[in-house]
């Protein structure tokens, strides 16, 4: 379960200041498809980041798997994130010169899992996402829907609880979109992870159980879930 309370996130010093999240307040249950709704400038990818432990607020809690994230020491977030959370964005940020089991590879190198493992673990998620035929190619070579895959595979190598998911499918073309959606659903449904895709897209987010709507940095209303 992923619940925040009272987060305020603010930039700026004094007179330039700019509360990017006011007050924000919402549960999100174990297993839950989310979506977080908003304009451009709204809040919602600053939201991401503070839910994920990537920014942190100045008041608030974010409790995950009863778990307040914004007391661990920085070192302590970073491994708490690593087990338990991936992250698939907009621009895909794959290494261009790296093949693409080295770039789903990365995470469990990082995280010191053993070569054997390290290789079962990398052709199982190259599978879930149909790109064991692109196992040496390089990322560069990849199409924009490949390589969007790609990213997907990265981020569910570890076997995360909670996706994170900002604009996935802001730079497909329509066809390969819908494909992206259905491997983001199934690894919720299916895989059981919990699955929060930041959009402005009213059709993705349709497909949630629960939408978060956030404007000018405050949650303007909460629809299904348990709020």
């Amino acid at each position: 379960m992923i619940e925040l309370i009272g987060v305020t996130k603010t930039y700026g010093k004094k007179q330039s200041t700019f509360k990017a999240l006011d007050n924000i307040n919402f549960t999100i249950p174990d297993g839950a498809s989310v979506a977080i709704v908003g304009k451009s400038g709204s809040g919602k990818s600053t939201l991401m980041h503070v839910m994920s432990g990537l920014d942190r607020p100045e008041q608030g809690q974010v409790v995950i798997d009863g778990v307040d994230i914004l007391k661990l020491k920085v070192k302590a977030v970073d491994m708490f994130r690593s087990k338990k959370i991936g992250f698939i964005f907009q621009a895909f940020f794959v290494q261009a010169n790296e093949t693409t089991y080295e770039n789903v590879a990365l995470p469990l190198e990082i995280a010191n899992v053993s070569a054997g493992e390290r290789r079962r673990r990398v052709i199982e998620a190259l599978r879930t996402v149909e790109l064991t035929d692109k196992v040496k190619e390089k990322a560069r070579n990849l199409s924009g829907g490949q390589k969007q895959r790609l990213a997907i595979a990265r981020a569910i190598v570890n076997s995360p609880r909670i996706l994170f998911a900002d604009e996935p499918t802001g730079n497909l073309d329509t066809q390969t979109g819908e494909t992206i959606e259905s491997l983001l659903f199934g690894l919720n449904k299916n895989g059981g992870s919990t699955l929060v895709i930041v959009t402005h897209d009213e059709e993705l987010a349709a497909k949630c159980d629960m939408k978060i709507y956030i404007k000018d940095g405050q949650v303007d209303r909460v629809v299904g879930g348990e709020g």
